[in-house]
């Protein structure tokens, strides 16, 4: 139990970090389901279209954040508009995640390590000023090595479809949501740009489209 704690105290600013993304990232959701949302929902003409418009940016740049729940806050759209906003859904979500993923590609892994180091994720950081001496093509083979042998590489071969998958988690807050997940995506490398961008496209498309059909 004592050990347990030690590696806790060991990392406490990264815990504390941690709660107050996650923490803030779920009261920012309450705050644009609760109160924005249902403000949309009682004006027209003009005015509606300005305010969709300056939703919409909201939402991408707040979904791109790690730890914001950017999925329940396109559902409450979904629900509260319905159909007619399914677009603005599917391009908000899809925007996110690039814009998270891009972000994550730009900033230079030595910061970041810097980063990881200073909250104490120090095998986080490890991992980082490990990669970046790694070049991209290399650096799905470096992954698998690390993880189990009797499943890693499989998993390395599946990380589209894993990532696909995860984003459409309910939940997926807790590991960082949508723009958490994207970010870790860009900072790993293992992903293609091209490639990442068809995948988030496919990805949030289901549920925009039951909706769109719907009406």
């Amino acid at each position: 139990m004592r050990t347990l704690f030690t590696k806790i105290w060991a990392i406490r600013r990264a815990v504390i970090l941690y709660v107050l993304l996650l923490g803030g990232g779920w009261m920012l959701g309450v705050l644009l389901r609760t109160h924005t949302l249902p403000y949309l929902a009682e004006v027209s003409g003009p005015k509606l279209q300005t305010l969709m418009i300056f939703t919409l940016f909201v939402y991408v740049l707040t979904s791109a954040i790690p730890f914001v729940p950017g999925a329940e806050i396109g559902f409450a759209l979904l629900m509260i508009f319905g159909a007619k906003v399914a677009g603005i859904v599917y391009l908000g979500m899809a925007g996110a995640l690039i814009l998270s993923f891009v972000v994550a590609r730009t900033l230079p892994l030595a910061v970041l390590a810097q980063g990881c180091h200073w909250i104490g994720l120090n095998r986080a950081a490890q991992l980082m000023e490990d990669l970046d001496t790694i070049p991209a093509h290399q650096r799905p083979q470096v992954f698998a090595n690390r993880l189990p042998r009797s499943f890693g590489p499989k998993l390395v071969k599946s990380r589209y479809l894993l990532f696909a998958l995860a984003i459409n988690t309910p939940g997926n807050t807790v590991i960082g949501g949508g723009g958490g997940l994207a970010f870790m995506a860009g900072i790993s490398g293992l992903y293609s740009f091209w490639t990442y961008v068809l995948v988030v496209i496919c990805a949030v498309a289901p549920v925009p489209i039951l909706f769109a059909l719907s009406a």
